[in-house]
């Protein structure tokens, strides 16, 4: 029995929650960072998110004095780091509610302490993703003409263009995952209320448990909805990439021409998405003390994720060149074996190979999948990957289409770095309150996996039995 326990630990590796603590144990633990007198350090980090949260808004500020030609776009690259962020942030935005929602259904547990990181991650990424396309438009305060109102002019949308299906997506997306992230929050937002030793703090977290009591009513409502916008969440997770895909496979730019580009773009946005998730989880791991909820176990899974992900990605690398080769098509070759790999941009390009393709691989190894600081430098070479796969997939198959006549180099100006930057301030902003604000890892999903680890500890060993036997 010892050793059949053994090889079951062998097997399914670290634990997913370390020793078994107190329910008040773990509400002092994980509402620790809520309840807290401000720190130092996270107050210099918000300082820092906020200045280049003013440095964004600055930037857009001027883009609407001057229009779009303050940034670096032309002809032939009139899509630029607009859609490049626009893509990539969109990605990072996928992992959120891949692990709550499709880990959620198939019962994983390892699920449980990372979720709530993850959805917040998501949808701050998308609010992020959605000013591109917005400050993209030229005129971005026309935005609303991009929905269907009931205009007396009876003119609507163009439901034929890419723009509108990209609308729709993310803002479908982005409702459903703040719906997700909102309703998970309930039972602990009721908990702060309860004991918070402020009047304030009990009635702001007051007004948002919505009047949560933890009835066994209330436990299967909740229960119920949890699970419903679960499964609403995880066909959003597929969809809503392989829109963003259409963009450029609709097109006819030689490098964007291809079916490989939804699930391609899928798979990268789950691999950007879990990278994302381990450079935040990491630091804020150590500095709230969640290594005996956030173990050893997440951290792996992660890396396995992160290299199982990646080697989709570089077989759709490879798909591309070999469609490029086989098509016979001398645009697509020119664009995947000339531009691409020695063009003035193939810097970019053996980068994005590098980061994207050869990095994952080191979590082949266990030593490298058990190194803290290991998984978070790969994790944030893949997020450099990522942007410089976008980077390459946009500018480089632009910069030279068809006619030599029309080439022309891409260079982003000082407006479009301040973007790109001040969304990463903005984004950490965001992160940093919700840190300060709202419990990381949810108390009441650690203290429910809690009592299935005891009753599973409890429960009697399974034997295994005598061997089926096969044929008739």
């Amino acid at each position: 029995m010892a050793a059949h326990a053994a090889e079951l630990e062998r097997l399914e590796g670290p634990p997913v929650l370390v020793g078994r603590p107190s329910d008040r144990q773990l509400t002092e633990d994980l509402f620790q960072p809520v309840w807290a007198r401000t720190r130092k350090g996270w107050l210099a980090l918000l300082t820092v998110c906020a200045a280049l949260t003013g440095l964004l808004f600055t930037a857009i500020g001027y883009t609407f004095a001057v229009g779009v030609g303050a940034w670096g776009n032309n002809i032939p690259v009139a899509w630029a780091f607009g859609i490049i962020n626009f893509v990539w942030w969109i990605g990072i935005g996928h992992a959120g509610t891949l692990i709550s929602a499709i880990l959620l259904l198939f019962q994983q547990k390892w699920r449980t302490s990372i979720n709530r990181f993850a959805e917040a991650m998501t949808l701050f990424a998308v609010m992020q993703a959605g000013l591109f396309p917005i400050l993209h438009l030229g005129r971005p305060w026309f935005a609303w003409w991009l929905f269907p109102y009931p205009a007396t002019l009876g003119v609507w949308p163009n439901f034929k263009s890419a723009l509108m299906w990209d609308v729709f997506a993310v803002s479908t997306y982005f409702t459903v995952s703040l719906l997700f992230w909102y309703v998970g929050l309930l039972p602990d937002l009721a908990a702060l209320r309860d004991a918070s030793k402020s009047k304030a703090a009990r009635v702001a977290y007051g007004i948002f448990s919505l009047g949560w009591r933890g009835s066994a009513r209330h436990w299967r409502h909740w229960r119920i909805a949890y699970l419903l916008l679960a499964g609403l969440a995880t066909p959003l997770v597929l969809s809503v990439h392989t829109i963003v895909s259409f963009d450029f496979a609709i097109a006819q730019v030689p490098g964007w021409h291809t079916t490989i580009f939804p699930p391609y773009f899928v798979a990268g946005a789950i691999f950007s998405g879990f990278a994302m998730v381990l450079t935040l989880i990491i630091p804020a791991r150590k500095v709230f003390r969640l290594e005996h909820v956030i173990t050893a176990r997440h951290l792996e899974n992660m890396s396995k994720v992160l290299l199982a992900t990646g080697l989709m990605v570089a077989y759709g690398y490879l798909c591309e060149h070999f469609i490029a080769w086989y098509s016979g098509n001398k645009y697509e070759a020119f664009v995947f074996f000339n531009t691409r790999q020695r063009g003035p941009y193939a810097p970019v390009y053996w980068l994005m190979l590098f980061c994207n393709v050869l990095v994952p691989q080191i979590f082949w190894w266990g030593r490298a999948r058990a190194s803290v600081v290991v998984l978070w430098v790969a994790s944030i070479l893949v997020n450099v990957g990522m942007w410089t796969e976008r980077f390459s997939i946009i500018v480089t198959s632009l910069h030279r289409d068809f006619l030599p006549s029309s080439w022309a180099m891409y260079r982003p100006t000082i407006v479009d770095w301040s973007i790109y930057v001040g969304t990463i301030g903005f984004f950490g902003f965001l992160f940093l309150l919700f840190l300060r604000f709202v419990p990381s890892v949810s108390a009441s999903e650690v203290k429910e996996l809690r009592r299935e680890l005891e009753h599973e500890a409890h429960a009697p060993p399974h034997e295994p039995g005598p061997a089926p036997a096969h044929g008739r």
